[in-house]
């Protein structure tokens, strides 16, 4: 296991144990309850650029209309209440592009995400691993103090709108960027077995991984050598994390036995 600056590069699934579960010892409850969330990629070479980004150099100027269309079309498919943060779940969750980021507590679902994709397995990939709880203290003071009363690390959009009930205004809650992360509702099986959340910077142009630059004690990326990904996904594979399981029904099941029977 090699480290170059904010990387770490495994050899071996002993070293990925290692390098996704080391950190995860909580001193002050004796137990390993690990403060990182995770994002796989396939490629090494992707940023934390959101979907929202690639729709054009105007992208944040469409945002509030590509939310108020979806809001507005979606309706009757849709029962997420009046919380922006309920809406922007479920537009995410549906592949809108928003300023939102997948990401999961489970280091796992990661690497499933980062060896997904068989046509990249000549590209190293990546886990990104960033620590959401010290990430809370850069929050303005508004929502540090609503967290803290909840006695929660993350916010869930019951949490949120109280306090904070528009993109516009979470923007106008301090000038310096900050970042929060967004725990989803049950949405379908997909969001509960993914065990996932969500991040949003506060604004549209931010650019969480720049953000993280600043702040280089919030994260890491563990790399995932090209030649490393076969061993990797059989052993995911063996430890039933598939998209079978990842993504309930016959589309996921369909992926999981192409894969499966899929030969180098």
């Amino acid at each position: 296991m090699e480290k170059q600056g904010k990387d770490i590069i495994v050899t071996s699934w002993a070293e990925v144990q290692s390098a996704l579960f080391d950190h995860s010892w909580n001193d002050n409850i004796k137990r390993f309850r690990s403060s990182y969330a995770y994002r796989g990629s396939w490629s090494k070479q992707y940023d934390l650029s959101t979907s929202l980004t690639r729709l054009g150099s105007r992208y944040h100027e469409l945002e509030p209309h590509i939310l108020r269309n979806f809001k507005k079309y979606a309706h009757s498919n849709a029962a997420p209440g009046n919380s922006l943060w309920n809406w922007l779940a479920v537009a995410q969750h549906h592949g809108l592009p928003t300023r939102l980021l997948d990401w999961t507590y489970s280091p796992y679902v990661a690497l499933h995400f980062a060896t997904q994709n068989l046509s990249s397995y000549n590209e190293d990939g990546a886990i990104w691993c960033v620590d959401y709880v010290k990430a809370n203290e850069f929050l303005p003071t508004t929502l540090k103090s609503a967290i803290r009363e909840e006695g929660s690390n993350v916010f869930t959009p019951d949490m949120l709108q109280p306090v904070c009930s528009s993109l516009k205004e979470l923007a106008q809650l301090q000038a310096e960027e900050f970042v929060v992360f967004l725990e989803p509702p049950s949405l379908d099986a997909r969001i509960v077995h993914q065990y996932a959340l969500f991040s949003l910077m506060s604004t549209a142009q931010a650019n969480m991984s720049a953000w993280l630059e600043r702040h280089p004690e919030l994260y890491f990326r563990v790399i995932i050598p090209a030649e490393l990904k076969w061993e990797i996904r059989d052993k995911l594979d063996q430890a039933n994390i598939t998209e079978r399981v990842l993504f309930p029904g016959l589309q996921g099941l369909s992926q999981w036995l192409k894969r499966h029977y899929t030969h180098e």
